[in-house]
């Protein structure tokens, strides 16, 4: 069990790293977006490729609020899921394989 045990927690640690940081990516993408920055800079067309594919699968099941578009807190939401009710239960099923 412990082959199993240490990497599985080694992922899930990753795993919530990664979903934070993207997190931050999102936010980063929704407040440049309100300032209407030069879209051929490189820093916006990174983090709209970063960030768009995502928000475009979740765009039809999100409908447009006052013509706001909540598809980023949705997104969020949805990480923060993961992140809080997911990744801890696989955490616990990894410290009891260890």
């Amino acid at each position: 069990m412990y082959a199993i045990g240490y990497p599985l927690h080694a992922a899930v640690v990753i795993l919530n790293s990664l979903l934070l940081i993207y997190t931050f990516v999102i936010i980063a993408a929704v407040i440049l977006s309100w300032v209407n920055p030069d879209p051929l800079n490189p820093i916006v067309r990174i983090l709209r490729n970063m960030t768009e594919p995502a928000m475009e699968k979740l765009r039809p099941y999100v409908p447009l609020i006052g013509g706001l578009d909540l598809t980023p807190v949705v997104l969020i939401v949805l990480l923060s899921f993961v992140r809080l009710g997911v990744l801890p239960v696989l955490a616990r099923l990894a410290q009891d394989m260890t």
